[in-house]
Formats: C-alpha cells, sequence, structure tokens
C-alpha cells in the first residue's frame, strides 16, 4: 500500500501530523508493506528566496493577526508539538520560501532518502536555531546528513530548473484531489485525511485502505492543517 503526504516544511501541522501519523503506521500490523511517499505543497509559492522574515512578522503581515496573536499561537503550538515528543522553538524562528527544499526531496526520493531528508529538514526548520532559508550550505549540510552527496545537492541548488516541473506537479495533482491546505494524507489512492488528525484517526485510515480499490473518500475533513487563510491555532488547554 502507498501512502503520499503532501505537506510543506514551513507547515507547523505538517511536522505535528507526520509524528502522528508515524505513531499509527508503527502499529500497523501491515507496516513493513506500506510505501510512504512525501508530495510538494507550498504554503507560500512565488515567495522569492531571498524574501525573509521572522515567523511572528510574516503572520502579523499576512494574516492581519497582532504580534500578541502570533505569538500565543506560536506558543500553542509548542504544546502540541511537545505532545507528540518533538522539538519546537516558539520564538525567533524564520519563514522564507520552501521551494529549493521540495527540489532536494525530490533528489532524495530518488536516492531512497526522502524520509531522512524531510525529517532533518522538519526539525531544522522547527527545533533548531540556526535558519534554513536564504543559505544554501546549509540546505547542503542537512541533505548530507540524509545521505545524499553534497556536490550533487549543490548543483541541483544552483539550477532553479532542477526538479522544477515534480514539485509543480505535485501542487498541481493536490488541487486535484481537493487539497487546499495540508497536511493531506492518500492512502493507496482510496482514503484522503485531512490535517494533523490524532493518530487513531490514521490507524483507522491505514486499517479501511488496506487492500482497497475505490475512488478517493475523505474520512476525516476539517483537522488543523495549514492553508491559505493561515495555519489553525490549538486552543488553550
Amino acid at each position: 500500500m502507498r501512502v503520499e503526504i503532501w505537506s510543506d516544511i514551513a507547515c507547523p501541522w505538517c511536522y505535528v501530523g507526520k509524528a502522528r501519523f508515524e505513531k499509527a503506521l508503527a502499529a500497523f500490523p501491515h507496516r513493513d508493506r506500506v510505501e510512504v511517499v512525501h508530495r510538494s505543497f507550498e504554503l507560500d509559492p512565488g515567495r522569492a528566496k531571498d524574501d525573509i522574515q521572522p515567523v511572528v512578522t510574516m503572520l502579523t503581515k499576512k494574516y492581519g493577526m497582532s504580534e500578541a496573536q502570533a505569538q500565543a499561537g506560536e506558543d500553542n503550538l509548542g504544546t502540541q508539538a511537545a505532545a507528540e515528543g518533538l522539538a519546537y522553538r516558539t520564538r525567533d524562528r524564520d519563514h522564507g520560501s520552501t521551494f529549493d527544499m521540495h527540489r532536494l526531496l525530490h533528489l532524495a526520493k530518488e536516492h531512497g532518502r526522502q524520509g531522512e531528508l524531510i525529517q532533518l529538514l522538519y526539525e531544522a526548520n522547527f527545533a533548531e536555531e540556526r535558519s534554513v532559508f536564504g543559505d544554501d550550505e546549509r540546505l547542503v549540510e542537512i541533505a548530507g546528513a540524509a545521505g545524499l552527496d553534497p556536490d550533487e545537492v549543490r548543483k541541483v541548488l544552483a539550477d532553479p530548473t532542477a526538479y522544477a516541473d515534480e514539485v509543480r506537479a505535485d501542487q498541481r495533482e493536490a488541487a486535484q484531489l481537493g487539497a487546499n491546505g495540508v497536511p493531506f494524507f492518500v492512502l493507496d489512492r482510496a482514503y484522503g485525511v485531512s490535517g494533523a488528525q490524532p493518530a487513531e484517526v490514521f490507524a483507522q485510515a491505514l486499517t479501511q485502505a488496506w487492500g482497497e480499490r475505490s475512488p478517493l473518500r475523505l474520512i476525516e475533513d476539517g483537522g488543523d492543517a495549514c492553508g491559505p487563510d493561515g495555519c489553525a491555532v490549538p486552543p488553550r488547554p
């Protein structure tokens, strides 16, 4: 069975949702026969590579939040991440274009290292102090840690057309499947799960999708996700 996950490195719910899905997958009896493929979805397509700003500043400018509201949202997301055992820096993170990261994920897929790279990119963006934006050598370092050849990574980064078509194709396909936000999980092209649902929902989806072949049906919609209007903010405990 194949599970395709449309996501963006800049999406905090994708980071959390991946952890919840993997918890369900680890307990799935047929987990060794499940192929996971990560697909590209840019939340901020067309953003210039050098257009980098603090996350809180981006939220206030793009979505009309106050700084206090934006920071409260980050704090609550940090709580949600911690509940899944994930580190999350709620202060002083940057936001920028993820296009190059998506291109590198397609390179990593060719080498069988996609899962390793996306996890390291998430950790670098959400948990580490050094920014992942605007610094090609930072991406080379991360990709190298995932098992990719640094020289090949530099070659891809130097050519803005490399894997660009693959990224755009993923995004068109997401639209065709009805995904208007991420994370979006498609199981064997039979079932879809929208948002960072609880692990129990992913477990149900895996069980239902196993061995079936039918038109895509949403099991759950409306879960916490990031979309054109911003990222859902969890309520305060």
